[in-house]
Protein backbone atom coordinates (compact mmCIF):
# COMPACT_ATOMS: atom_id res chain seq x y z
CA UNK A 1 0.00 0.00 0.00
CA UNK A 2 2.92 2.28 0.77
CA UNK A 3 4.29 1.88 -2.75
CA UNK A 4 0.87 2.50 -4.32
CA UNK A 5 0.38 5.65 -2.19
CA UNK A 6 3.83 6.82 -3.27
CA UNK A 7 2.89 6.33 -6.94
CA UNK A 8 -0.34 8.30 -6.45
CA UNK A 9 1.67 11.13 -4.91
CA UNK A 10 4.08 11.05 -7.84
CA UNK A 11 1.22 11.22 -10.34
CA UNK A 12 -0.43 14.07 -8.42
CA UNK A 13 2.88 15.93 -8.55
CA UNK A 14 3.29 15.21 -12.26
CA UNK A 15 -0.29 16.16 -13.10
CA UNK A 16 -0.30 19.35 -11.03
CA UNK A 17 -0.46 21.68 -14.04
CA UNK A 18 -3.32 19.69 -15.53
CA UNK A 19 -5.09 19.81 -12.16
CA UNK A 20 -4.66 23.55 -11.67
CA UNK A 21 -5.41 24.76 -15.18
CA UNK A 22 -8.02 22.27 -16.35
CA UNK A 23 -9.34 19.83 -13.79
CA UNK A 24 -9.77 22.01 -10.70
CA UNK A 25 -12.89 23.65 -12.24
CA UNK A 26 -14.25 20.13 -12.72
CA UNK A 27 -14.45 19.51 -8.95
CA UNK A 28 -17.73 21.36 -8.61
CA UNK A 29 -19.34 19.27 -11.34
CA UNK A 30 -17.97 15.98 -10.04
CA UNK A 31 -19.53 16.66 -6.64
CA UNK A 32 -23.07 16.78 -8.08
CA UNK A 33 -25.37 13.74 -8.18
CA UNK A 34 -27.28 14.91 -11.22
CA UNK A 35 -26.10 17.12 -14.05
CA UNK A 36 -28.25 19.09 -16.50
CA UNK A 37 -27.29 19.33 -20.16
CA UNK A 38 -25.37 22.59 -19.73
CA UNK A 39 -23.31 21.05 -16.92
CA UNK A 40 -22.66 17.94 -18.99
CA UNK A 41 -21.41 20.10 -21.88
CA UNK A 42 -19.17 22.05 -19.48
CA UNK A 43 -17.73 18.80 -18.16
CA UNK A 44 -17.20 17.52 -21.70
CA UNK A 45 -15.31 20.70 -22.60
CA UNK A 46 -13.02 20.34 -19.55
CA UNK A 47 -12.23 16.72 -20.42
CA UNK A 48 -11.28 17.79 -23.95
CA UNK A 49 -9.09 20.59 -22.57
CA UNK A 50 -7.21 17.97 -20.53
CA UNK A 51 -6.47 16.30 -23.91
CA UNK A 52 -8.29 13.06 -23.21
CA UNK A 53 -9.24 13.03 -26.88
CA UNK A 54 -12.59 13.05 -28.64
CA UNK A 55 -13.15 9.29 -28.59
CA UNK A 56 -12.44 8.77 -24.88
CA UNK A 57 -14.36 11.91 -23.90
CA UNK A 58 -17.39 10.77 -25.88
CA UNK A 59 -17.20 7.36 -24.23
CA UNK A 60 -17.06 8.95 -20.76
CA UNK A 61 -19.99 11.27 -21.49
CA UNK A 62 -22.06 8.41 -22.94
CA UNK A 63 -21.48 6.46 -19.73
CA UNK A 64 -22.58 9.41 -17.56
CA UNK A 65 -25.74 9.98 -19.62
CA UNK A 66 -26.57 6.26 -19.62
CA UNK A 67 -26.24 5.99 -15.83
CA UNK A 68 -28.30 9.15 -15.29
CA UNK A 69 -31.11 7.72 -17.41
CA UNK A 70 -30.84 4.38 -15.63
CA UNK A 71 -30.64 5.45 -11.98
CA UNK A 72 -31.28 9.17 -11.74
CA UNK A 73 -28.61 10.04 -9.15
CA UNK A 74 -25.00 9.26 -10.04
CA UNK A 75 -21.48 9.66 -8.71
CA UNK A 76 -19.75 11.35 -11.68
CA UNK A 77 -16.22 11.00 -10.30
CA UNK A 78 -16.60 7.27 -9.60
CA UNK A 79 -18.09 6.68 -13.04
CA UNK A 80 -15.32 8.61 -14.80
CA UNK A 81 -12.65 6.70 -12.86
CA UNK A 82 -14.25 3.38 -13.71
CA UNK A 83 -14.52 4.16 -17.42
CA UNK A 84 -10.99 5.57 -17.62
CA UNK A 85 -9.61 2.43 -15.98
CA UNK A 86 -11.41 0.25 -18.54
CA UNK A 87 -9.65 2.20 -21.32
CA UNK A 88 -6.23 2.18 -19.67
CA UNK A 89 -6.36 -1.53 -18.82
CA UNK A 90 -6.79 -2.47 -22.49
CA UNK A 91 -2.99 -2.55 -22.84
CA UNK A 92 -1.61 -3.79 -19.51
CA UNK A 93 1.99 -3.00 -18.63
CA UNK A 94 4.26 -6.02 -19.06
CA UNK A 95 6.60 -7.04 -16.21
CA UNK A 96 10.01 -5.47 -16.62
CA UNK A 97 12.11 -8.36 -15.41
CA UNK A 98 15.38 -9.85 -16.64
CA UNK A 99 15.66 -13.43 -17.89
CA UNK A 100 19.18 -13.91 -19.12
CA UNK A 101 20.57 -10.86 -20.87
CA UNK A 102 17.78 -8.47 -21.92
CA UNK A 103 18.51 -6.02 -24.72
CA UNK A 104 16.39 -2.84 -24.62
CA UNK A 105 16.37 -0.20 -27.38
CA UNK A 106 15.11 3.31 -26.75
CA UNK A 107 13.86 5.15 -29.84
CA UNK A 108 12.18 8.49 -30.46
CA UNK A 109 12.69 11.83 -32.18
CA UNK A 110 15.21 14.36 -30.88
CA UNK A 111 14.03 16.49 -27.99
CA UNK A 112 11.70 14.02 -26.28
CA UNK A 113 14.13 13.37 -23.43
CA UNK A 114 15.23 9.96 -24.69
CA UNK A 115 18.83 10.07 -23.44
CA UNK A 116 17.80 11.43 -20.02
CA UNK A 117 15.10 8.74 -19.82
CA UNK A 118 17.65 6.03 -20.56
CA UNK A 119 19.86 7.36 -17.75
CA UNK A 120 16.92 7.39 -15.33
CA UNK A 121 15.95 3.86 -16.38
CA UNK A 122 19.51 2.69 -15.72
CA UNK A 123 19.38 4.29 -12.26
CA UNK A 124 15.95 2.70 -11.61
CA UNK A 125 17.30 -0.77 -12.37
CA UNK A 126 20.53 -0.19 -10.45
CA UNK A 127 18.52 0.90 -7.39
CA UNK A 128 16.69 -2.44 -7.58
CA UNK A 129 20.05 -4.20 -7.34
CA UNK A 130 20.26 -5.08 -11.05
CA UNK A 131 23.43 -4.92 -13.13
CA UNK A 132 23.11 -2.65 -16.15
CA UNK A 133 25.22 -1.80 -19.20
CA UNK A 134 24.45 1.39 -21.11
CA UNK A 135 25.33 1.74 -24.80
CA UNK A 136 25.66 5.23 -26.29
CA UNK A 137 24.20 4.33 -29.68
CA UNK A 138 23.26 7.88 -30.69
CA UNK A 139 26.63 8.50 -32.35
CA UNK A 140 25.28 11.46 -34.35
CA UNK A 141 25.21 13.78 -31.31
CA UNK A 142 28.32 14.25 -29.21
CA UNK A 143 26.11 15.77 -26.50
CA UNK A 144 24.10 12.54 -26.23
CA UNK A 145 27.27 10.48 -25.72
CA UNK A 146 28.62 12.87 -23.06
CA UNK A 147 25.21 13.05 -21.37
CA UNK A 148 25.01 9.26 -21.09
CA UNK A 149 28.51 9.09 -19.62
CA UNK A 150 27.41 11.52 -16.91
CA UNK A 151 24.30 9.44 -16.22
CA UNK A 152 26.45 6.32 -16.08
CA UNK A 153 28.72 7.92 -13.49
CA UNK A 154 25.73 9.14 -11.49
CA UNK A 155 24.00 5.74 -11.53
CA UNK A 156 27.20 3.73 -11.12
CA UNK A 157 26.77 1.78 -14.35
CA UNK A 158 29.32 1.22 -17.16
CA UNK A 159 28.82 2.97 -20.50
CA UNK A 160 30.08 1.67 -23.84
CA UNK A 161 30.68 4.51 -26.28
CA UNK A 162 32.24 5.22 -29.65
CA UNK A 163 33.40 8.43 -31.25
CA UNK A 164 30.82 10.76 -32.74
CA UNK A 165 29.94 9.55 -36.23
CA UNK A 166 30.75 5.92 -35.41
CA UNK A 167 28.59 3.02 -36.56
CA UNK A 168 25.62 2.58 -34.14
CA UNK A 169 25.23 -1.09 -35.16
CA UNK A 170 28.88 -1.81 -34.32
CA UNK A 171 28.64 -0.23 -30.86
CA UNK A 172 25.38 -2.12 -30.21
CA UNK A 173 27.14 -5.36 -31.19
CA UNK A 174 30.01 -4.58 -28.79
CA UNK A 175 27.56 -3.88 -25.96
CA UNK A 176 25.60 -7.09 -26.48
CA UNK A 177 28.81 -9.14 -26.73
CA UNK A 178 30.20 -7.66 -23.50
CA UNK A 179 26.94 -8.15 -21.60
CA UNK A 180 26.54 -11.75 -22.76
CA UNK A 181 30.12 -12.60 -21.76
CA UNK A 182 29.72 -11.07 -18.29
CA UNK A 183 26.13 -12.25 -17.70
CA UNK A 184 24.87 -8.67 -17.35
CA UNK A 185 21.04 -8.86 -17.21
CA UNK A 186 20.25 -5.45 -18.75
CA UNK A 187 21.62 -3.67 -21.81
CA UNK A 188 20.04 -0.27 -22.51
CA UNK A 189 20.84 1.14 -25.96
CA UNK A 190 20.30 4.76 -26.95
CA UNK A 191 19.55 5.39 -30.65
CA UNK A 192 19.62 8.44 -32.90
CA UNK A 193 16.50 10.57 -32.85
CA UNK A 194 16.61 11.56 -36.49
CA UNK A 195 13.49 10.88 -38.54
CA UNK A 196 14.41 11.96 -42.07
CA UNK A 197 12.11 9.40 -43.63
CA UNK A 198 10.44 6.25 -42.43
CA UNK A 199 12.64 4.23 -44.83
CA UNK A 200 15.82 5.77 -43.43
CA UNK A 201 14.71 5.01 -39.87
CA UNK A 202 13.81 1.44 -40.77
CA UNK A 203 17.17 0.78 -42.44
CA UNK A 204 19.15 2.16 -39.52
CA UNK A 205 17.20 0.25 -36.87
CA UNK A 206 17.22 -2.95 -38.94
CA UNK A 207 21.01 -2.75 -39.11
CA UNK A 208 21.20 -2.41 -35.31
CA UNK A 209 18.76 -5.28 -34.89
CA UNK A 210 20.74 -7.59 -37.19
CA UNK A 211 23.97 -6.78 -35.31
CA UNK A 212 22.34 -7.60 -31.97
CA UNK A 213 20.90 -10.86 -33.29
CA UNK A 214 24.36 -12.09 -34.20
CA UNK A 215 25.01 -12.15 -30.46
CA UNK A 216 21.56 -12.91 -29.02
CA UNK A 217 19.15 -14.22 -31.68
CA UNK A 218 15.97 -12.99 -29.96
CA UNK A 219 17.29 -9.44 -29.38
CA UNK A 220 16.09 -6.79 -28.93
CA UNK A 221 13.73 -8.01 -26.23
CA UNK A 222 12.01 -4.64 -25.75
CA UNK A 223 11.83 -1.52 -27.91
CA UNK A 224 10.66 1.52 -25.97
CA UNK A 225 9.27 4.51 -27.88
CA UNK A 226 9.85 7.68 -25.87
CA UNK A 227 7.16 10.36 -26.32
CA UNK A 228 7.02 13.92 -25.01
CA UNK A 229 3.73 14.60 -23.18
CA UNK A 230 4.03 18.35 -23.77
CA UNK A 231 3.50 17.88 -27.51
CA UNK A 232 0.08 16.41 -26.74
CA UNK A 233 -1.57 14.55 -29.57
CA UNK A 234 0.59 16.31 -32.17
CA UNK A 235 3.33 13.73 -31.64
CA UNK A 236 1.10 10.79 -32.49
CA UNK A 237 1.80 10.80 -36.24
CA UNK A 238 5.53 10.54 -35.60
CA UNK A 239 4.82 7.87 -33.00
CA UNK A 240 2.89 5.82 -35.55
CA UNK A 241 5.81 6.07 -38.01
CA UNK A 242 8.15 4.74 -35.32
CA UNK A 243 5.70 2.01 -34.36
CA UNK A 244 5.59 0.75 -37.94
CA UNK A 245 9.33 1.05 -38.57
CA UNK A 246 10.85 0.02 -35.27
CA UNK A 247 8.73 -2.83 -33.91
CA UNK A 248 7.80 -0.88 -30.78
CA UNK A 249 6.78 -3.03 -27.80
CA UNK A 250 6.17 -0.36 -25.12
CA UNK A 251 5.84 3.38 -24.57
CA UNK A 252 7.56 5.77 -22.18
CA UNK A 253 5.88 9.15 -21.73
CA UNK A 254 8.18 11.96 -20.58
CA UNK A 255 7.63 15.50 -19.24
CA UNK A 256 4.15 14.79 -17.91
CA UNK A 257 4.85 17.43 -15.27
CA UNK A 258 5.45 20.07 -17.96
CA UNK A 259 2.06 19.67 -19.61
CA UNK A 260 -1.35 21.03 -18.72
CA UNK A 261 -2.77 18.23 -20.88
CA UNK A 262 -1.87 15.19 -18.82
CA UNK A 263 -4.92 13.37 -20.10
CA UNK A 264 -3.01 12.78 -23.36
CA UNK A 265 -1.99 9.44 -21.85
CA UNK A 266 -5.46 8.16 -22.75
CA UNK A 267 -5.59 8.89 -26.53
CA UNK A 268 -1.94 7.83 -26.89
CA UNK A 269 -2.73 4.42 -25.44
CA UNK A 270 -5.99 4.15 -27.40
CA UNK A 271 -4.47 5.07 -30.75
CA UNK A 272 -1.16 3.21 -30.55
CA UNK A 273 -2.56 0.13 -28.77
CA UNK A 274 0.70 -0.29 -26.84
CA UNK A 275 1.34 -0.55 -23.10
CA UNK A 276 2.85 2.42 -21.28
CA UNK A 277 5.79 1.08 -19.28
CA UNK A 278 7.03 4.23 -17.54
CA UNK A 279 6.20 7.93 -17.26
CA UNK A 280 8.46 10.84 -16.39
CA UNK A 281 6.94 13.20 -13.83
CA UNK A 282 9.89 15.46 -12.97
CA UNK A 283 13.57 16.24 -13.30
CA UNK A 284 14.92 14.08 -10.48
CA UNK A 285 16.51 10.68 -11.06
CA UNK A 286 13.62 8.90 -9.31
CA UNK A 287 10.93 10.73 -11.27
CA UNK A 288 10.69 8.00 -13.91
CA UNK A 289 7.99 5.74 -12.47
CA UNK A 290 6.16 2.58 -13.61
CA UNK A 291 2.81 3.40 -15.17
CA UNK A 292 -0.03 2.12 -13.00
CA UNK A 293 -3.51 2.98 -14.33
CA UNK A 294 -5.10 3.11 -10.86
CA UNK A 295 -2.46 5.51 -9.52
CA UNK A 296 -2.70 7.65 -12.67
CA UNK A 297 -6.49 7.97 -12.43
CA UNK A 298 -6.28 8.82 -8.71
CA UNK A 299 -3.64 11.43 -9.50
CA UNK A 300 -5.77 12.87 -12.29
CA UNK A 301 -9.21 12.96 -10.63
CA UNK A 302 -8.34 12.64 -6.92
Amino acid sequence: MGLFSSLIDKFKQGLQRTQELVLAPMGRLLGLHRLDEDQLLELEDLLLQADLGVHATQRLMDRLRFEMRRTGDIDPKALLKDELLKILRQCPRRPFEASGTQIVLLVGVNGVGKTTTLGKLAAHLKNKGEEVLVVAGDTFRAAAIDQLELWGQRAGVPVIRNQMGGDPAAIAFDGATSAKAKGTPWVLIDTAGRLHTKDHLMRELDKIRRSLQKVIPEAPHRVFLVLDATTGQNGLNQAEAFKEAAGITDLILTKLDGSAKGGVVVPILERLKLPIAFVGVGEQVDDLIPFEPEAFVEGLLG
